[in-house]
């Protein structure tokens, strides 16, 4: 792993893009029987997310298997970017970075499986949780103390916000 991100390198970044599942979540899926299925997503994960939202910064979650599960969540937090059933990460960050005219270097990619390493090594800067598979930890320029689905995008978003010299708490 390369020496983590500075603070300016943070600073400049105007979209964090992620994976779903074992980003967001622990990386379960519970499948009922009667074929329905349910993920437990962090409140802390979500109030970082709507937090970078009310200071412009763009997320996106781009996940390689189609859930509603993810959609319900994804409204919720009124998620601009959503993209589902895509094991193409780097094809599809790269498409939404042109499409938002953002060049790597404005982008911080968070994935924790082999599909994901190409756009973890892509962004400006890529991220991973401490038990993601080899590939994606080889690729990050910084693994999160948090586990993925209790906090882990919630550090990130407070590397964003503390390097630009804002807070996600209210006076």
């Amino acid at each position: 792993m390369p020496s983590a991100p500075t603070s300016a390198r943070w600073s400049a970044i105007t979209l964090f893009a992620m994976d779903v599942d074992g980003i967001l979540t622990d990386g379960t899926v519970e499948i009922h029987s009667d074929g329905t299925e349910s993920k437990r997503f962090s409140i802390l994960d979500g109030m970082g997310l709507v937090t970078l939202r009310k200071h412009g910064i763009a997320t996106a979650w781009i996940s390689g298997r189609a859930s509603g599960s993810t959609t319900v969540r994804a409204t919720e937090l009124k998620i601009p970017h959503l993209v589902q059933g895509r094991v193409d990460k780097i094809t599809a960050l790269k498409e939404l970075a042109a499409e938002l005219n953002l060049p790597a270097e404005q982008i911080v990619y968070m994935g924790d499986d082999d599909i994901d390493t190409p756009a973890i090594a892509w962004a400006g800067i890529g991220v991973t949780v401490a038990d993601a598979m080899p590939s994606a930890l080889a690729a990050a320029d910084y693994v999160t103390t948090r586990p993925a689905g209790k906090g882990a995008v919630r550090e990130v978003c407070e590397q964003i916000l503390a390097a630009k010299g804002l807070t996600s708490h209210r006076h």
